[in-house]
This record gives C-alpha cells, structure tokens and sequence, in this order.
C-alpha cells in the first residue's frame, strides 16, 4: 500500500507517537526533577519519581493537556478521509518507517499505532521451481536489498533463475514473534505455490539471519511442510552470538542507573525495542526472553538453538564489521555448547568489508551466487 493511500494512517501514526514521546519525557523530566530535589548527594536511592505540591500539579497539568489534545486529535483523523485533502507522499517515506519499527517496533505494535509493518512476502517475477526468500536486517526495509546499484535478489533471478520473494517485517518485534509469523507464511506461500516440487533457499542479512534460523525452528515444532523443501541458509552478517554495540547500550543505561540524578535517564534507553534486544546475544526463541526483565545486565542466558538438520549452511563475513563481527558472524562462541556446527568450508571472509559491504560488493555477490548455484537434493525426495 502506497502513502498516498495511507496518509490519513500515517498521520495518525505520527501524531500519536509524537504524543508518547511529550508523555516519556514529562516522566523523566519530573523523576529527575523529584530526586536532585530529594536526595543531598549524586549516588544512592532515588524517589518513587513524582514531585509533590504545586509542581506535581504542574506536571500532571501538561499530562492532562497532552492526553486532550491528543483525543482530540484522534477525533479528527476518524473525520478524514484519503480522498479529502492533499495526500501528497513524504520523501524516503517507507525507509525512516522502518527505521522507527526498528528502534520502537514493539511499541508501535502493541499500542496499535498505524506505523507498525505488518508482515509481507513480495515476489518478484514469474514462479519458478526455486525460490529464495530474503529477510532486510534491523531498521530496513525490504526495498533496500538495492544498494548502489545492486540487488541479490534481482542478480540471483537473472544468473540462476530463481524467482526471489522478499520479506518486509517489523524488526522491533522479538525475533522469535516475527520467526513465528515468518513461518506461517512460508507455509502458506508454498501451499499456493503454482510450480510442483518447488526448492526452496533463505538469505538473511544481519538481524534477517536470527528471524530465519527462527523460523525453522518454529517450523519444525509445527511440523510444517515448507522446511522439508528448504535446500540452503545463506547468512550475511548475522550476529548469531550477539551485537557489540547492543551490549554496550545496555551496559551505559546501567551505569545510568547508579546515579539517582542520572537514572531517569535510563528510561530513555528503556525505550529500545525488543528486536534491539534481541542482538544482545542473538535471541531466536521465546523462552530466551520471556518471564525476564530484558534490560537487565546478565549473561547469555539462552536456549541452544541448533540449525535446521538436513539444510546446507554458508556464513558471509566482513572483517571490518563492527556491528556483526567475524566470530559472532561464524557462529563461533567461547562455550562449545554454544558454538553453531558450520561445515569451515562454507564460512568466508571478506577482508576489510564492513556490514553494508555485503549488501553490494561484487566478491559478496560472487560467493553468494556459488553457494546457491547447485541445489542439494530435498530432504522430502
């Protein structure tokens, strides 16, 4: 659906997270209002982060104001129509959605805000007896699969004649919510499959790696068809064990959190989505979060989670990548238990490419068309 014919939505959407956001920042700016008033030195217990007296009015006036206009505003929306008005598209519109699903996904989805991405397949060319499934990472969409040129659903449809379907998701939902849905959907997709005996191959890039190995393993529990079809997994850039830059995230909300002063503040980071925290370790089942406070500061606590048997598995890595760095990109962990059974020879590296890189540089490509070029037979044959 274009933004032409979701500008009405689309506003609404904006207009109510812009709401959110005056709502968030009131109680942080009252909590540390109440605690550097209450508390004589910068460490120790804060408040319960209320005011008293006059200046808790105060703050819960601007609360009272913020929830009216924003009804009021919500009555509006109901009165407009997309026909009604101008509805012309914002520039880069579909991109900084899926920025905003990345970093506040689940809040989008959970309080029914018309920005949340549902989940959608997108095929592209005629159906062929192969398929490769593509999954965008954190904070993208599927359209940007293009980069400077190239795309490796476009170049794998021409070399090998594949027909590729890509998957447009909200990467602020847990992992494993979206490797359940994605799962369904795969099934579906090959239940009305018009080609007989049709193969099946995923390419995941970053994030899209954890939401792929979800999905077999939810597909497995179900005991769906489609995995039976699924020949190969190709990762690129996925942090199988984790993002740096997540763990660090976490680590500065708590020493936020130290002070009574600065601990409001960590509310902010607070905000985070859960696919965000999901890349601390590289989550792909629900019991890796569920019944936990998932900003807390513990270690890998997750459940083992092997790949699916029976599927031929390639990893893509760049040396320079900050955000999945080579060994979390391999699978390697310091815990041998944790350590994911890749064949060495379908693990490669390419030297000082960082993470965009693998979306485009033609030696990603090259190893990429290799891995898919020969399809190993069905484990359904």
């Amino acid at each position: 659906m274009s933004l032409r014919t979701r500008s009405p939505s689309v506003a609404r959407g904006v207009s109510r997270l812009a709401f959110d956001g005056v709502e968030q920042l009131t109680r942080v700016v009252e909590a540390m209002h109440a605690n550097i008033a209450a508390t004589p030195l910068p460490l120790g217990r804060g408040t319960d982060g209320r005011t008293r007296g006059l200046t808790r009015f105060v703050y819960d006036s601007i609360r009272f104001a913020n929830r009216g206009v924003h009804a009021a505003l919500e009555g509006a929306f109901g009165l407009w129509s997309p026909a009604a008005g101008s509805a012309a598209e914002l520039p880069h519109s579909e991109a900084w959605v899926s920025v905003l699903n990345g970093v506040l996904g689940d809040h989008l989805a959970a309080s029914g805000n018309p920005l949340a991405i549902p989940m959608q397949l997108r095929r592209v060319g005629e159906p062929r007896s192969r398929i490769v499934v593509l999954i965008h990472g954190l904070c993208m969409s599927e359209r940007q699969w293009l980069r400077n040129g190239h795309d490796h659903g476009e170049a794998l449809a021409r070399d090998l004649g594949v027909t590729p379907v890509y998957v447009h998701y909200n990467s602020g939902r847990h992992v494993s919510e979206n490797g359940r849905e994605l799962a369904s959907q795969l099934e579906a997709l090959l239940q009305g499959w018009p080609v007989p005996n049709t193969e099946l191959a995923i390419v995941g890039y970053s994030m899209g790696g954890l939401v792929a190995r979800s999905a077999c393993h939810y597909a497995s529990e179900a005991g769906q068809a489609w995995l039976a079809r699924l020949t190969q997994l190709v990762f690129l850039g996925t942090p199988h064990h984790g993002a740096p830059l997540e763990r660090g995230g976490n680590w500065a909300a708590q020493i936020l959190g130290v002070s009574p002063y600065s601990a409001p503040l960590a509310r902010l980071g607070a905000l985070r989505s859960a696919g965000i925290t999901d890349l601390r370790h590289g989550s792909v089942r629900d019991e890796d979060w569920r019944d936990r406070d998932r900003f807390a500061r513990e270690g890998d606590r997750r459940v083992a989670t092997p790949l699916p048997a029976g599927v031929a598995c390639f990893l893509l890595a760049g040396s320079g990548d900050m955000l999945a760095p080579v060994a979390s990109a391999l699978g390697r962990h310091s815990d041998p238990r944790r350590s994911l059974a890749f064949d060495p020879a379908h693990c490669w590296i390419g030297e000082g490419l960082d993470h965009f890189d693998l979306l485009d540089r033609p030696e990603v490509y090259a190893r990429l068309r290799e891995n898919l070029a020969v399809s190993p037979p069905t484990r359904g044959d």
